[in-house]
């Protein structure tokens, strides 16, 4: 019989417009907070953890790695990272595409879904999944609307890329930290390092990409 205490989890959602925490005792939700931002992650993120209870104190910390906007997953992963060393506890990362589909799943009535969330230049994020039981069907991928559409074939999409992608079936979502526990615990042990599709925009003299 295991008699181990449930461990306490701070979840930390950045990587879209909007922003996400949530605190955890093992799989049960203690408390959350979701806001649709757009910008401004970095003034929002760390009042928003404060209004948790014991200020978001946790055993363990969650982040969303991407793929989503560069500035919101570098916001969450810094403060994940800062308070992992602050409060000497494991950082590990989750992907928000998985987190989106599995929070939306039940609203799809079909075997297989897409999710598709904008990723800059016109592009989309794009990954399939199956829903009943839930896996993963392919790759995360960035892609122009028209390439979407083809590798999506079809099924009902979710993600706020949805409406401006197909008249199928579709949910205007955005990923939210409360959804954590339903993802397979494999999928929430990345490592906590962004989860790059296409190269960053900001480039240094000479061409060089940003670290």
């Amino acid at each position: 019989m295991n008699d181990a205490a449930p461990i306490r989890t701070l979840v930390i959602e950045t990587a879209t417009a909007a922003c996400s925490v949530a605190l955890f005792d093992g799989d049960t939700l203690i408390d959350t907070r979701h806001q649709v931002v757009g910008r401004g992650h970095a003034e929002l993120l760390v009042p928003m953890i404060g209004e948790l209870p014991d200020h978001g104190r946790a055993e363990q910390i969650l982040v969303d790695v991407g793929p989503g906007s560069f500035t919101g997953l570098r916001v969450g992963i810094a403060a994940a990272i800062g308070l992992g060393i602050g409060w000497g506890v494991t950082v590990r990362g989750f992907s928000s595409l998985p987190l989106i589909a599995v929070g939306q799943g039940d609203r799809i009535d079909a075997p297989e879904l897409a999710v598709a969330i904008e990723g800059g230049h016109g592009e989309v994020f794009v990954q399939l999944f199956g829903r009943n039981p839930f896996a993963i069907l392919s790759d995360p991928i960035s892609l122009p609307p028209d390439a979407a559409l083809a590798r999506i074939a079809g099924r009902p999409i979710v993600g706020n890329a949805a409406r401006r992608l197909a008249d199928v079936a579709v949910h205007d979502a955005l990923p939210d930290a409360r959804h954590i526990m339903r993802l397979p615990p494999a999928l929430r042990s990345l490592e906590p390092h962004p989860l790059y599709l296409r190269a960053p925009d900001a480039k240094l003299p000479g061409g060089i990409v940003p670290a």
